[in-house]
């Protein structure tokens, strides 16, 4: 398959009811508004292509662009690869759930992350934490430098309500997945979501709300999830 029908297949998969949610949530035109389950049988055929998956993530077309990520070989991208993907993400969906999720498929996933964590850039702040929570969620414990996510936690307590919207998101995201998923810093991770408390977000909207890591650990520990390791990152 080339990109010309893998776009003609995604428009094919088009749902307007699809496509008004990722308005809603940032995205803008070219979209078609395919659910992403939907792109599966596409990924049968064209399997992992990283020279069509550069296509795809180019046309700026969002459908194009998450399916592009679906199809990546993570391994085969530089930093500067990376970098110029995380250039192309408008909005959090892409750069969390596109970007954020390659990213966490490769050797330097660590190293790339923690320039965005430190870049003061909201969308790539939000993808840099958001990639640690992909990390921990499904690489072995041995894998992190405890001592580091100790440090990355103290961040957190100490930055998060001054952090940009997305970032406050991701990084609150952060402190339930050490939680849930790095069993040696449960405790100091339970520790510093209970001292972060409740964290607002969406400011610049009507009605703005609360996010709660603690709350929400609370959850998993009643659930038993304490401990949990996705077997793949992506779809």
């Amino acid at each position: 398959m080339n990109a010309e029908t893998v776009m003609q297949e995604l428009e094919g998969l088009s749902k307007e009811r699809t496509k008004k949610m990722y308005c809603s949530n940032g995205a803008h035109e070219p979209l078609f508004g395919v659910a992403t389950g939907a792109m599966k049988p596409i990924f049968r055929k064209t399997k992992i292509n990283q020279p069509l998956a550069e296509e795809l993530y180019a046309t700026g077309n969002y459908d194009a662009m998450y399916f592009a990520g679906i199809i990546a070989d993570p391994n085969a991208m530089t930093e500067a690869d990376y970098e110029r993907w995380m250039d192309g993400a408008y909005f959090y969906m892409l750069s969390d759930y596109v970007v954020a999720v390659t990213l966490a498929e490769a050797d330097i996933a660590q190293q790339v992350a923690d320039k965005w964590i430190a870049s003061g850039e909201e969308l790539r702040m939000s993808a840099g934490w958001s990639c640690y929570c992909w990390l921990l969620g499904s690489r072995k414990d041995q894998e992190f430098s405890g001592d580091k996510l100790a440090g990355m936690l103290e961040l957190v307590r100490n930055t998060i309500h001054d952090a940009p919207e997305r970032a406050r998101y991701s990084m609150n995201n952060f402190l339930y997945t050490v939680a849930v998923s790095y069993v040696p810093l449960h405790d100091k991770a339970c520790e510093t979501a209970e001292a972060v408390g409740p964290v607002e977000v969406d400011k610049d909207k009507p009605k703005s709300k609360q996010i709660h890591a603690y709350a929400n650990i609370q959850k998993a520990i009643e659930k038993g999830q304490i401990g949990f390791k996705r077997k793949h990152v992506r779809c």
